[in-house]
């Protein structure tokens, strides 16, 4: 089993409490034991997930979002 790590990642898109919700469901969709954290005004989320990064942005982009992995 992968081990769980944070991921912080960019999530353009997000403009209300809806938005956010949907982002968490896909997000737990990869992996329901996720815990994740959205911060929408900075266009933030971050993810304590066995997930890729890789497979997370590209889930959140077919739901409509432009995600991508941030560094610190």
């Amino acid at each position: 089993m992968d081990a769980q790590g944070e991921l912080l990642m960019r999530v353009e898109g997000m403009t209300c409490g809806g938005c956010e919700a949907s982002v968490r469901r896909v997000v737990q969709r990869i992996d329901p034991a996720a815990e994740v954290e959205v911060d929408r005004a900075h266009e933030r989320v971050a993810i304590r997930t066995t997930a890729q990064s890789l497979v997370l942005a590209e889930a959140l982009t077919k739901a409509g979002y432009t995600a991508t992995g941030m560094t610190g």
